[in-house]
């Protein structure tokens, strides 16, 4: 009989932002490849990479985007930096914060705030009209923050964490849905080093840095040009200083299609031609799962047809 004990575990590990309870776990439990696998929370987006490129993990679960606070920069800045990683799909969770406390603390008792910067963020209004003068503690995630509740030295009065942390942590709620925005969602990513792109399903998206090539007026004008001619929508655009040239900026952009679409790969050479620094970061279903709607100048078909004619003009 074998030793159950010596018996390689066979499942693969996914890597992402801990403990648990927090948004990025609640992103990853959607991910259908992931159930029955393991599942290792770190403590920053770095880490979680770190996991990826050294085949500790077959892929990790990092934010990208909230719908309140834009993008996130450490996300954008390591997806910029750290070669060979791809986008292997997309998760949005709604968000929702409740205002906890050690039981038997009472609200007008509440003079420090353990909260990630993120969440604090979002919940400004309902803190300054409930809270007033009240000091924010940094903690390095949502669910940390309900943990320094718990630090001997007992200088922390309440925390901001996800709805339905009371199932976990002996705390009491004083406010919940403390949100400033009731929609808030935050966009998160799967990503890998796999170089297997999904298939194309009529509702995708494709993301990439891009760095200009020199500056001069209009190069800006010049790189979106390349989208817009061929009728390729940009569903976010933003940009992120590069380090060691002040003044200067990658953009990180996320186009609605998929790179076998025609207009796409056109919209990409044409876009590689004016800069030779372009990350490209995937292909791969939008979280919402909505169609792209095109233009019919710009199917498929009719980039075929462009092609056709061409090659009859050289016969």
């Amino acid at each position: 009989m074998t030793d159950a004990s010596t018996v390689p575990d066979e499942r693969e590990t996914y890597s992402y932002l801990g403990p648990a309870g927090t948004f990025t776990e609640a992103a990853l439990s959607q991910v259908e490849a992931a159930e029955e696998q393991i599942w290792r929370p770190v403590s920053n987006v770095g880490e979680a990479l770190a996991d990826v490129t050294s085949g500790r993990s077959v892929a990790a679960m990092i934010a990208i985007e909230n719908s309140i606070e834009g993008g996130v920069t450490a996300s954008q800045d390591a997806l910029a930096t750290i070669p060979g990683l791809r986008i292997a799909g997309e998760y949005e969770v709604a968000i929702s914060f409740s205002l906890v406390v050690r039981p038997g603390t009472r609200l007008e008792d509440v003079r420090t705030v353990s909260a990630h910067p993120v969440a604090y963020g979002q919940c400004r209004r309902w803190l300054h009209v409930n809270v007033p003068g009240h000091e924010h503690v940094v903690a390095n995630s949502n669910i940390s923050s309900v943990n320094a509740l718990f630090d001997e030295r007992g200088d922390i009065d309440a925390a901001i964490a996800p709805r339905g942390v009371e199932d976990r942590f002996d705390v009491s709620v004083l406010g919940e849905s403390i949100q400033d925005n009731k929609t808030a969602r935050t966009r998160f990513a799967l990503v890998s080093l796999s170089r297997e792109l999904p298939a194309r399903t009529g509702a995708d998206k494709t993301s990439l840095i891009v760095e200009l090539p020199e500056e001069f007026p209009g190069s800006l004008m010049v790189m979106l040009e390349q989208f817009a001619t061929r009728g390729v929508n940009l569903s976010m655009i933003t940009s992120r200083p590069l380090p060691d040239r002040i003044g200067s900026y990658r953009f990180v952009l996320d186009l609605d299609g998929h790179i076998d679409d025609a207009r796409v790969a056109d919209a990409l050479l044409g876009l590689r031609r004016f800069s030779p620094h372009v990350i490209f970061l995937g292909s791969y279903p939008r979280a919402d799962r909505k169609p792209v709607v095109v233009d019919p100048k710009w199917g498929d078909e009719h980039f075929g047809e462009a092609v056709d004619w061409l090659s009859s003009l050289r016969g």
